[in-house]
């Protein structure tokens, strides 16, 4: 093993000297044909866009570790509608449209850090936690109830800078592995003017949706002129129209050797079939809104407090319609042999049924959504010139739910024919059906659900300048959480005694759009009939149609407790000396985690459930951690930096994967399990870095980076026997849980910024990550390549931009028993501002113009998973401001 990280850190050396060579003889040359250029020049003061990546550079050069800055101007002249679209074109920065149980969608909603998952980097606001709610139900029970935040509920408008933080220091909170996100708000006293009042109206246009919906936001903020007494109070209310075209493959299922298709054809035992194959529409009016306030005062010379405090909701109602094709259904359970079967890849590519063992899924979820807010209390006081100190309370709460669900299926008839076509949609047709009409009634349900996650928080830190030494600074601390998250499912009904004689629900004639999936490719069929929701609605409150019992419909399975106590304490010194600079430390910590899984069975168990007997377990365990952390800055010359940083980091596992429970899926026989005695993930981290500041507001860099994971989660898929709920008999399941292994994650970060000639610009960067498991598998949410290229052009009234993004393959994780992964994906976006007078500017913004699918598939090619297209967004508005 000594002899393994001995090769390794070799092989990290050598690149990062051969990176660095590279860079220097590239600086001589560049520089040397700047300094012609540059003679006689008188200095311009800039604004706008060009002086936020002024600004930008500036806070990253003088920074002791290795971060990335976006600055307010910068998000604001650019197609940003929430944090994660900020930071998207950032080295290092993947971004992905959901959390993992959804799908993906035209809106970021999850960031990670160097090819990680977004579990492993830890979201701050202001340097402290922010709890948020996932509106997806997927998100909110089961095995996606992931630790990152969702960053949907985040917009851009409250932004004054975004810190993305790459190597750790003692000072900073820990949780994440990868990096921390800091989302660093406005402040009063910060503004130049004693009054400064800003806002912004815009239309949103989604090209798919065919819908334009409003977006305001709004800001006023004042200071005395003493500058010591100010406030801040922030609006936002952002509607909009989404509709997403799909095809979905839930999931692969093996051919069971006893059945009839197999005893026909014993090659075919074993192989594996599609679940179910899906035409999927979702259509969402979602609300955004909310706001924040803070006040800030000096009232005497040394102390400045602080209060401010943020609120969002997110109201997501949304309808998803889904004719499903079953052909696992249709030779497991059914017992039928396949008409004409293709096998490849020992998959079932392609056959025809004499009957489909399908149904049409449509669910309403009427109340969807979430909310996040904090309160936060501050204050800093320097006791004299030499020690200042200063100190956080707060409380942070985030909740997402689903209540009023209402979930129906229909029967449907004829016969089915599929061919799968890799990354291309599969075909499928229904040759003697009804796809025009509803059907009988084949199941219902719907329910409740909720995810709640809280925590309050309290810090404590000095800073002691130190005279006369190599050592500037000594900063040490105290932090204390409380930490609270919990899953939910109080009511998930099924058919009552009328549900299945009962007519269905009012059917008002309505089918999906006449150009549905025409975006995805393929030749696939949009004549399919589907429900008005309120209709869908209206039929699960007809009493006895759904058994609406909290008690028997109590599905305590998919439920669970997580609570954290964390204490750290931590000690950095902070040096400097001749052209060296950087800091030392060391931080402790201790976590005391207590979770309560709901157990089958039990000496004395809860009964009553239709799910069984239970009885909620309490586990306990409490861990320390030591983190020592070395960040190291050498100016090489004046306009060159050089750094390494050395840090061992933590990051906690997701909450589902710490509750034990167990969550099934009675269709597609697949279920998601968690594992309470789970590590947290542990990393040692190495940075390597030179940046070359070769002209104003350009910037020439290059880094490396090595993850070494000693307990990295990961997936694992086993079977289990479990009650079968909708058939009412054991079934067998194929169950995801989660595990700790060792892994490696290592990559080359490449950034090139640069004014040109009469107002243009660039900045393109390029991340390399190689992340694996050290038994070969994939690391989740891994893509080795990532690219952005950025071209601007600014003047004094005009300004455009154009940004195009582009991310490799990754591996999403496990859902229903199979991989999920998301092919290459490159999005394009531009933004342009007029200035029409001093105080009003046009803005116009486009989002996804080359109108990419997300294209998704299993462990090879030749099983997709997914096909998704969300459309065009357009913005286009009015800025203004006093």
């Amino acid at each position: 093993m000594n002899q393994l990280m001995a090769r390794q850190e070799y092989k990290v050396t050598a690149i990062a000297a051969a990176v660095m060579v590279l860079a220097l003889s590239a600086a001589q040359q560049a520089r040397a044909q700047q300094a012609e250029g540059e003679a006689g020049m008188q200095q311009v003061v800039v604004t706008g866009v060009r002086a936020a990546l002024e600004q930008s550079l500036r806070q990253k050069r003088n920074a002791d570790g290795v971060v990335e800055v976006v600055t307010a101007e910068d998000i604001g002249k650019m197609p940003d509608k929430n944090v994660a679209d900020a930071i998207q074109r950032l080295p290092g920065v993947n971004t992905q449209s959901s959390a993992g149980g959804e799908g993906g969608f035209g809106e970021n909603d999850r960031v990670s850090l160097r090819g990680t998952s977004p579990s492993l980097q830890q979201t701050l606001f202001n340097g402290h936690a922010i709890s948020t709610g996932d509106w997806f139900l997927l998100n909110q029970i089961g095995g996606n109830v992931g630790r990152s935040s969702s960053f949907s509920l985040l917009p851009s408008e409250l932004v004054g800078s975004i810190v993305v933080q790459k190597s750790a220091s003692a000072d900073l909170v820990e949780g994440g592995v990868s990096g921390a996100i800091n989302v660093i708000t406005r402040r009063p006293l910060d503004f130049r003017q004693p009054l400064t009042v800003e806002g912004s109206i815009q239309a949103n246009y989604n090209d798919l949706s065919g819908k334009a919906e409003p977006h305001l936001s709004g800001l006023v903020a004042w200071k005395n002129a003493d500058n010591t007494v100010g406030f801040l109070l922030q609006g936002f209310s952002e509607k909009a129209a989404v509709r997403r075209d799909g095809q979905e493959i839930l999931g692969y299922t093996p051919i069971a050797a006893t059945s009839a298709a197999a005893v026909a054809d014993p090659r075919l035992a074993g192989v594996l079939v599609p679940t179910f194959i899906g035409a999927t529409l979702f259509e969402q009016t979602k609300k955004r809104s909310g706001g924040a306030f803070d006040v800030e005062t000096r009232p005497m010379r040394g102390l400045s407090l602080d209060l401010n405090g943020f609120y969002s909701e997110l109201k997501a109602p949304h309808q998803n319609t889904n004719w499903l094709a079953a052909p696992a259904n249709s030779i497991n359970s059914a017992n039928q042999i396949p008409q004409n079967p293709v096998v490849r890849n020992n998959t079932l590519v392609g056959a025809g049924f004499a009957v489909n063992n399908g149904e049409v899924d449509n669910i309403y979820r009427p109340n969807a959504g979430g909310e996040s807010w904090y309160l936060d209390f501050n204050g800093k006081y320097k006791v004299n010139d030499d020690l200042t100190v200063s100190g956080k309370l707060g409380k942070t709460h985030g909740v997402g739910y689903d209540r009023d669900d209402v979930f129906y299926q229909n029967n449907v008839d004829g016969g089915m024919v599929y061919a799968l076509n890799g990354l291309s949609p599969a075909s499928v047709s229904y040759p003697g059906g009804n796809t025009t009409s509803p059907g009988s009634t084949a199941w219902a349900g719907g329910g409740e659900a909720q995810s709640v996650d809280q925590e309050k928080y309290a810090q404590l830190d000095a800073d002691w300048r130190v005279r006369d030494s190599l050592v500037t600074n000594l900063r040490f601390g105290a932090r204390f959480t409380d930490h609270h998250r919990t899953a939910e499912h109080p009511l998930e009904t099924r058919p009552g005694p009328l549900g299945f004689t009962n007519p269905g629900p009012a059917w008002n004639g309505q089918m999906y759009p006449s150009d549905f999936a025409n975006d995805l490719g393929g030749n696939l069929s949009s004549n399919y009939f589907k429900y008005d929701g309120a209709a869908l609605g209206a039929w699960g409150a007809v009493p006895g149609n759904r058994l609406l019992d909290y008690t028997v419909r109590h599905n305590w399975m998919d439920e669970f407790q997580v609570g954290e106590k964390t204490s750290a304490l931590y000690g950095m010194a902070e040096f400097g000396v001749d052209r060296w600079s950087g800091n030392l430390g060391l931080r402790a910590v201790e976590t005391r985690q207590t979770t309560v899984v709901n157990l089958p069975g039990g000496p004395n168990p809860i009964t009553g459930s239709a799910f069984g007997p239970y009885t909620p377990t309490t586990f306990k365990r409490t861990y320390r951690d030591y983190l020592p952390s070395v960040n190291l800055k050498f100016d090489a010359r004046d306009d060159l930096v050089l750094r390494a940083a050395v840090a061992k980091t933590i990051a906690r596992p997701d909450y589902s994967a710490l509750g034990g429970s167990v969550s099934l899926n009675d269709d597609a026989l697949s279920g998601s399990g968690g594992n309470v005695n789970l590590d947290p993930v542990r990393s040692t981290n190495f940075d390597l870095s030179a940046e070359w500041y070769f002209a104003p507001k350009a910037l020439l860099s290059a880094g490396l980076f090595y993850m070494d994971l000693r307990s990295i989660v990961a997936q694992g898929t086993s079977t289990g026997t479990y009650y079968n709920n909708k058939r009412s008999s054991p079934a067998e399941y194929q169950i995801t849980s989660p595990f700790n292994t060792t892994g490696t994650n290592k990559g080359v970060e490449l950034s090139w910024q640069q004014p040109l000639w009469n107002n243009f610009g660039f900045l393109a960067n390029y991340t390399f990550a190689d992340g694996e498991l050290d038994d070969g598998g994939e690391l989740l949410n891994s893509s080795k390549r990532t690219w952005n290229l950025t071209g601007y052009f600014e003047n004094e009234r005009f300004s455009a931009r154009l940004a195009y993004n582009f991310r490799s393959a990754y591996k999403a994780g496990v859902d229903r028993g199979a991989s999920q992964h998301v092919d290459d994906m490159p999005s394009l976006a531009a933004s342009v501002n007029v200035k029409l007078t001093e105080q009003l500017t046009l803005t116009f913004d486009a989002l996804n113009l080359t109108n990419e699918t997300i294209k998704m598939y299993a462990e090879n090619k030749d099983r997709p998973r997914a096909f998704y297209s969300n459309g065009r967004t357009f913005y286009v508005g009015l800025r203004g401001k006093l």
